[in-house]
């Protein structure tokens, strides 16, 4: 099924781009998302006669994403948590708690942005990285420390 992509996504490629993908990936995800749709004629037209607007508010999300980065890459978090014996941790520093010191911070930033191999489970220094844009990605400074 051919669409129209209404927004950059990672695999795919960018907004505006007339691409293939299967029609239950299409049906099931992109188009009610509000990323995609069907490449109609005249969809196409309707869609080339919007290109500025969304050209216009790509650049706009990218230059956001890119001071936000800025801004990040200056700055630290401290998470302070229980321990038990042996410096371990009750529990762990998970991404839902990285946002929450973001939130703290004043940055308002989506859970799913924050990319954890595994949740955090002992003391220590983490840089921790923050994928903002399809082209943006930020690294902040996680201090673990005890309470």
């Amino acid at each position: 099924m051919k669409i129209i992509l209404l927004k950059d996504h990672e695999q795919l490629g960018s907004a505006g781009e007339v691409v293939e993908v299967t029609p239950g990936y299409a049906r099931n995800y992109l188009i009610p998302k509000h990323q995609a749709l069907v490449a109609t004629p005249a969809n196409v037209a309707q869609f080339e006669s919007r290109r500025k607007q969304h050209e216009a508010v790509a650049e706009r999300e990218l230059r956001a994403a890119q001071t936000l980065a800025r801004q990040l890459e200056n700055d630290s978090l401290t998470a302070q948590v229980r321990v038990g014996e042996e410096e371990r941790l009750f529990g762990s520093v998970t991404a839902q708690n990285i946002i929450e010191l973001l939130a703290e911070k004043g940055y308002e930033v989506d859970r799913r942005t924050v990319h954890l191999e595994e949740p955090i489970r002992s003391l220590g220094v983490y840089n921790i990285e923050l994928r903002l844009h399809p082209g943006v990605t930020a690294s902040i400074k996680l201090w673990v420390v005890k309470e």
